[in-house]
């Protein structure tokens, strides 16, 4: 089978750099895998991507270097095979409260024994090879979001679910959770402690640990931090703030 970069990375000790898909894009999907990137997420929690064009963005995803994965809109049986199926490399849940959310995640995932997942690999054989269904279940990613209280509450329960790969912050439902505003900073308390509160779970539980992360300060502070999978930001907001430099250097010139 066809090995996980984002795996490999993560047990030679060295940070994978992500991209995130907001836009209904084959094309944009393309070009984000071609930039140096790791990894490129497909996001259906937010924005206009549903299963059916979340399909040929992983197709596109998978002709370069990077790793094809998504984050699904909820923890649901039928969206977790239907992406896994697609060719998804790993999967990012949404709203992990509890060890039972993260097991009904992992299940879902696993083919029998260890799960519950049912067999059609349709593109995963693919882009994974013929010996996927003896590898999957080792070789995917399963990453639960850590936003919510009832999650922070229950971090050393989530991480210890075993087939469990590791947990992945979002900062901007984290925040809120903590009573703040949506837009993280990351160098202020309480979003700081905590941060690293759970980057001192992961470690203690030996899980991967990743990250969104909206500006280029907060990415470089999480890789100087030591986090396992730092995504730079998504596509609209690349798109939108490179363009207004450009624009407002001609203009100023």
């Amino acid at each position: 089978m066809r090995r996980n970069k984002l795996k490999d990375l993560f047990a030679a000790g060295q940070p994978a750099l992500g991209g995130w898909m907001g836009f209904s894009s084959p094309f944009a999907a393309e070009v984000m895998g071609h930039a140096d990137m790791d990894v490129v997420v497909v996001d259906l929690q937010h924005g206009p991507i549903y299963l059916d064009a979340a399909v040929p963005m992983l197709q596109a995803i998978s002709a370069t270097p990077a790793v094809p994965m998504a984050r699904v809109s909820v923890n649901q049986f039928f969206e977790i095979n239907k992406l896994l199926d697609a060719g998804a490399y790993g999967l990012i849940c949404p709203l992990v409260n509890s060890a039972a959310d993260a097991q009904s995640f992992v299940s879902a995932c696993c083919y029998p024994p260890q799960g519950t997942r049912s067999f059609g690999p349709s593109r995963g054989v693919l882009y994974g090879g013929p010996d996927y269904f003896e590898h999957a279940n080792d070789t995917i990613t399963k990453l639960a979001m850590i936003e919510t209280t009832d999650g922070l509450k229950n971090l050393d329960k989530i991480l210890a679910v075993k087939g469990l790969d590791g947990v992945f912050v979002g900062p901007s439902d984290l925040s809120l959770a903590l009573g703040l505003p949506p837009t993280p900073d990351f160098r202020a308390d309480p979003l700081r402690k905590t941060l690293a509160r759970i980057l001192k779970a992961a470690r203690k539980h030996k899980k991967m640990i990743g990250i969104f992360c909206s500006t280029l300060e907060f990415a470089q502070e999480m890789k100087r931090q030591g986090w396992d999978f730092i995504v730079l930001a998504n596509d609209a907001y690349l798109l939108r703030h490179v363009t207004t430099q450009w624009a407002a250097a001609v203009r100023k010139g």
